[in-house]
């Protein structure tokens, strides 16, 4: 299923969801230039600035036994506590191509204006980069053996997506559902948005157990699952900004 437009009244101007879109869009449109990013050192950047889950046991279990076979891609033993780290945060702000980067930014278009609404711009930049910390957790937790680079917006974008979840229950969400045929429906947000995390669950449960947790998935299943649940958790614990405003309730 997939989100074209909701009904939720908008609050105010949602400056930083616009500015969010419009980070991700010149950093991916910057990638693309050649000049600067010719195939390889493209990937190299990729490498360097996306979650690399392995890095993280590397880091912590420098003393331990971690297998070489595993982390031989890498070209090292070690790595440094910010290589593991800030790519937690730089992640978010890398796309892998145009579909990935147009479907995040319309899911961020769709949700983040009317979260970021209810909680004002401050703690909606708070919300969008603590789930999307989370989300990379989460996925670094699932895929410890994992020499494969995951970039992406998704697990900051999937905690809008909980947190509008939370918020507007009963708002609709126009969706495209391919079924033989296309269809168009309204549905309820708690419909579209409970059935989407229970597909990411479920297929997160079924890769990790086809590759028994070596990350072979190019989809990175449990860092929606993260990043959805974290949503839900920090708008619950998050004030309300001054004029409070629940739609459908």
């Amino acid at each position: 299923m997939i989100p074209l437009k909701d009904d939720a009244p908008r609050i105010g101007t949602p400056v930083v969801n616009y500015i969010l879109i419009l980070v991700n869009s010149l950093i991916f449109l910057q990638s693309l230039d050649w000049r600067f990013f010719p195939p390889e050192p493209r990937l190299s950047f990729i490498v360097q600035f996306g979650i690399v889950p392995v890095r993280l046991p590397i880091v912590f279990l420098n003393h331990g036994y971690v297998p070489w076979d595993l982390i031989s891609s890498l070209g090292t033993r070690y790595v440094p506590l910010a290589a593991a780290v800030l790519p937690f945060v730089t992640s978010m702000f890398l796309h892998g191509g145009w579909l990935h980067l147009i479907f995040n930014m319309w899911a961020l278009w769709i949700f983040g204006d009317n979260v970021e609404g209810y909680l004002g711009h401050s703690l909606y930049l708070l919300l969008y980069f603590l789930c999307g910390i989370a989300a990379a957790f989460l996925h670094t937790l699932f895929n410890l053996s994992s020499a494969l680079p995951t970039v992406g917006a998704s697990g900051a974008i999937a905690g809008v997506m909980g947190a509008y979840f939370v918020l507007y229950p009963r708002s609709r969400v126009l969706t495209l559902v391919p079924f033989f045929f296309v269809f168009f429906l309204w549905l309820p947000a708690w419909i579209m948005l409970g059935y989407w995390f229970v597909v990411q669950f479920l297929s997160g449960a079924a890769s990790s157990i086809a590759s028994h947790g070596a990350g072979s998935s190019s989809i990175a299943f449990w860092a929606h699952v993260g990043g959805f649940v974290a949503g839900v958790v920090l708008v619950k614990l998050f004030p309300a900004r001054s004029r409070r405003y629940h739609y459908g309730w």
